[in-house]
């Protein structure tokens, strides 16, 4: 494992771009959209984790620099990220393969993958402190408050003194601080004790060990209570905000097999929590840029913006998509048929539309 571990960081960009070419044509397969072939979402899913694990070796490189983290959370934290893009590419091979042996009851088993990652998701959300989801918690969020001090630029410049000496850091406090340490382990060489026939080079190899060890440096974990005695009631609303966003994708899902897939019913309750979480969370950026209490990262900012477009979703989502958008699609394609190279493209991208909406996994949204 050692030795692919390796491979995949010395040749990352190359597997990058294989995983990428690789998922993009697993959408070529034939009877993709097929209601009874699994083999092709199979593919599917063996290619997305295949890929899903290289990604990770690589995000996962070792280096130097130390890791900041929550304190308690080093471990567990780093595997949630990863059990979450697994459990996504095997969400569609699940509903294929339920909906081929159970047919109608293949939503418990989508339930039950939807409750799998909202209890995953939940539990990331309160490793790291109560901070916004990116990207479902694919993308960790390790931005941090402009107010707290800087703990990872601190720690990177100690270890740049330790690997390039107090050359440029001299001036600094960083490399007075370095300065201060390397004299006293010239000192503790000279002693009595490090002269010692036990020290030798073992001792220096075990220094010199530490030095090139990255630092880790652990941030505490925010608690609930933290939060809400900092922010207040903002701070409450902000975690009613994203837990409606984290557990929207099961209440949907629910009322699914409670009222059908072609009931308004699910569909318009689905927008509501959507509407609800997004609005909170919208208005407390707002809120948070005027009176600069609750600050939003740039990459929480942009996740905002990503949950808006999610919300395009919602065309593809029957009873929706049945009653207007594909009439839409259609109709369109009938205008540019006659035209020879534009027509058989449009006439493609209809086909897949219509093949990727009848996958739930597909427009969830998750």
């Amino acid at each position: 494992m050692e030795a692919y571990k390796q491979w995949v960081w010395r040749n990352r960009e190359y597997v990058h771009s294989m995983g990428s070419l690789a998922n993009g044509l697993t959408w070529l397969l034939p009877e993709k959209f097929s209601a009874s072939e699994i083999g092709p979402e199979a593919v599917t899913a063996f290619l997305g984790i295949f890929t899903t694990i290289n990604e990770h070796i690589i995000e996962t490189l070792p280096t130097t620099r130390p890791h900041v983290g929550p304190s308690g959370t080093d471990s567990s934290s780093l595997s949630y990220p990863l059990l979450i893009s697994i459990l996504k590419d095997l969400e569609t091979v699940v509903e294929v393969a339920a909906e081929h042996f159970y047919g109608d009851k293949k939503w418990n088993f989508i339930i039950l993958t939807e409750a799998m990652k909202a209890m995953i998701r939940l539990a990331l959300f309160r490793n790291t402190g109560y901070k916004m989801l990116l990207h479902g918690g694919e993308t960790p969020n390790d931005d941090k408050d402009p107010n707290q001090p800087n703990l990872q630029n601190r720690a990177g410049n100690l270890d740049r003194n330790h690997r390039f000496g107090n050359q440029q850091n001299h001036w600094n406090l960083e490399g007075r601080a370095m300065s201060a340490l390397s004299s006293f382990g010239q000192n503790a060489r000279t002693s009595p004790t490090a002269l010692s026939p036990t020290s030798g080079w073992s001792r220096r190899i075990q220094h010199q060990q530490a030095v090139i060890e990255p630092v880790v440096i652990k941030e505490k974990r925010r608690t609930l209570s933290e939060l809400v005695s900092e922010k207040g009631v903002k701070g409450a609303l902000f975690v009613m905000g994203e837990v409606l966003f984290i557990t929207r994708p099961l209440i949907y899902v629910l009322f699914i097999r409670r009222y059908g897939v072609r009931s308004w019913i699910p569909w318009a309750i689905s927008l509501s929590v959507d509407a609800l979480g997004m609005g909170i969370v919208s208005n407390l950026k707002l809120w948070g840029e005027q009176s600069k209490q609750i600050h939003f990262s740039q990459p929480e900012k942009d996740e905002l913006r990503r949950r808006k477009l999610l919300w395009a979703l919602y065309l593809m989502r029957d009873p929706f998509f049945t009653k207007y958008t594909r009439q839409k699609l259609e109709s369109s394609q009938k205008r540019v048929e006659p035209v020879p190279l534009i027509g058989f493209l449009t006439e493609k991208i209809v086909e897949l539309l219509v093949g990727a909406q009848s996958r739930y996994t597909y427009i969830s949204g998750s």
